[in-house]
């Protein structure tokens, strides 16, 4: 019976559903006898089969194209709403007020929230921090990779000229195209002069050995050192060198006031070679060491224009007893001194190219990456106007300054000075420091009666005895001229300086910038030193001639 059914046809199975009949087909089965409703069953079974055929053959079957789209499709909204279930549960169960993950990371989001707001002020008043942001991203992205591009297309331009012309020829394109360049971008069409090379001059220097074993360049001008009334030792600035010292003053002018002049060049500029770990602390004791090498045995003043001046501020604290005063010019600070008040802050910011507070930036945070900038501005071997490689933004009369011929002489010689060992380290050092702690505060520098002990015991007693109390501080007079229309120092500098040192004395300079005054000014040196010091005195007289004087007289009265 088992084998009879394995064999059924379909016929059998809807012969069973409707009645059974009785009858049984073999292996071979002939009908013998049908009832009328069952060949009516089975005509219409065949004319379902037969329109289920005709059916297949009339739609075409789906593609291997259309099955993986609709199967992409399908995982497409699966992985959506499993996101979104995710996403829920997250919310749900992280991310409510009294979840662990709110509770440890709700601070350190607020503190991170509120240095980042520093970031606000830089944004005009009419934006909202929450649009302005992004974009500004976006377009930094787009720099960034615009960069990029550039530099590999120039990359690739040049390789291929370098395989395809001789060198004579690529010597001459490289030499015209910038000219062409400029021409084309210039409105009158006049010729623009080449760009300067930088030319490395023989060493000239004078040269000391301090005690740790490096050598220091130094330079000395006006009167010798048994003949001045006074001396004074100036440290330069930020892409500078031992021969900027007070630019284009006469020697004549040294010798009436009996001014002995020492510049010299800070570790890895210029003659002098470099510092492994350089910092202030360091920088005023290399001061102290080149005074006793040329033999400054009295007190000396110390003199600085802009960035030289973070130096002449070490003097002043790490060796007060061989100072006698500061004469400073533009005195750079740390811009994120954090002493300064807010509007103190925001008047020091606001006239700055946005080039520069960037450079500010990297400085105090990630200094390695000025390398990039300086290998592509003043150590490209090129030489270029002070205001372009230093980011300066200029007032009227240092602009009509710098072009003039006898400025531009001196800063391109100084500036081939200062970048002679064509070493990055040393500006690198030199500008975080700028921006860093220095270590002290300038407070500090203030005259206080501080007396030995602390109690009440110790302070009744220092009532009936003075000599138990001293002076801390610096002592000498400080001097500060400050260029009322300077845009790279500003005023708000020196406001600052005002107030926490009350004794320092400010010049204020109106219409002068940052240059305008120091430089190339023959009346202005002239009012510098008078201020200093005093009427000019000359130098002073020799000992000896003063006591062979005498003897001379009275030999001639004798004859």
């Amino acid at each position: 019976m088992a084998e009879v059914r394995g064999s059924n046809t379909w016929r059998d199975e809807l012969a069973s559903l409707v009645e059974d009949t009785g009858i049984r087909y073999v292996a071979d089965p002939i009908m013998v006898s049908m009832p009328a409703f069952e060949a009516e069953a089975a005509t219409i079974t065949a004319d379902y089969v037969s329109e289920e055929a005709r059916d297949d053959k009339s739609e075409p079957s789906e593609s291997l194209k259309e099955q993986m789209r609709g199967f992409a499709m399908a995982w497409g909204e699966i992985l959506m709403e499993l996101g979104r279930g995710c996403r829920d549960i997250v919310q749900q169960s992280f991310l409510t007020e009294d979840s662990y993950i709110v509770r440890k990371l709700q601070k350190p989001c607020a503190r991170a929230s509120a240095k980042l707001r520093y970031f606000n002020e830089f944004l005009p008043e009419d934006r909202d921090p929450a649009h302005a942001w992004p974009v500004v991203f976006f377009v930094f992205i787009l720099a960034l990779a615009a960069l990029l591009v550039s530099t590999v297309l120039r990359s690739a331009l040049l390789h291929r000229s370098r395989t395809s012309l001789s060198c004579s020829c690529s010597t001459l394109l490289t030499d015209s195209l910038p000219n062409i360049a400029m021409n084309v971008n210039t409105k009158d069409g006049s010729l623009v002069p080449p760009v300067k090379k930088v030319r490395i001059h023989p060493p000239n220097a004078t040269r000391i050995l301090l005690p740790d074993g490096r050598h220091m360049a130094y330079l000395e001008q006006g009167v010798p050192a048994d003949r001045a009334r006074f001396s004074i030792i100036s440290p330069h600035s930020f892409l500078s060198s031992r021969l900027a010292g007070i630019p284009g003053i006469k020697m004549s002018l040294l010798e009436n006031f009996g001014v002995r002049f020492v510049t010299y060049d800070l570790p890895g500029f210029g003659e002098s070679d470099p510092h492994p770990s350089r910092n202030l602390n360091s920088s005023a004791f290399d001061m102290l060491h080149l005074a006793d090498a040329v033999g400054i045995s009295d007190k000396f003043w110390v003199l600085a224009h802009s960035g030289g001046s973070m130096h002449a501020w070490a003097a002043l604290k790490y060796i007060p007893n061989k100072v006698a005063g500061a004469a400073l010019f533009a005195p750079m600070m740390n811009p994120y001194e954090p002493g300064m008040t807010r509007e103190e802050m925001k008047r020091t910011w606001e006239n700055w190219l946005p080039r520069r507070k960037f450079m500010h930036f990297l400085a105090r945070r990630f200094p390695r990456f000025l390398s990039s900038f300086y290998h592509r501005s003043f150590l490209s071997g090129k030489l270029g106007r002070i205001d372009k490689w230093l980011s300066f933004s200029l007032g009227k009369k240092d602009e009509l300054l710098i072009e003039e011929p006898k400025f531009e002489e001196l800063w391109d010689r100084n500036m081939e000075e200062s970048i002679r060992q064509a070493n990055v380290k040393p500006f690198i050092e030199e500008a975080r420091m700028q921006v860093s702690d220095w270590g002290f505060r300038l407070s500090e520098l203030q005259v206080q009666r501080r007396c030995q002990g602390r109690g009440i015991l110790p302070w009744i007693r220092s009532m009936y005895n003075q000599a138990e109390c001293e002076l801390t501080g610096f002592l000498g007079p400080i001097h500060v001229w400050q260029g009322m229309d300077d845009h790279v120092v500003p005023p708000s500098m020196a406001d600052y300086i005002v107030r926490v040192l009350p004794e320092t004395i400010v010049h204020e300079l109106p219409n002068e910038g940052h240059l305008s005054y120091f430089f190339f000014c023959d009346e202005c040196h002239k009012q510098i030193l008078s201020t200093l010091f005093g009427p000019p005195q000359g130098p002073v007289v020799n000992n000896v001639e003063i006591e062979q004087n005498p003897l001379e007289e009275d030999e001639v009265e004798k004859q």
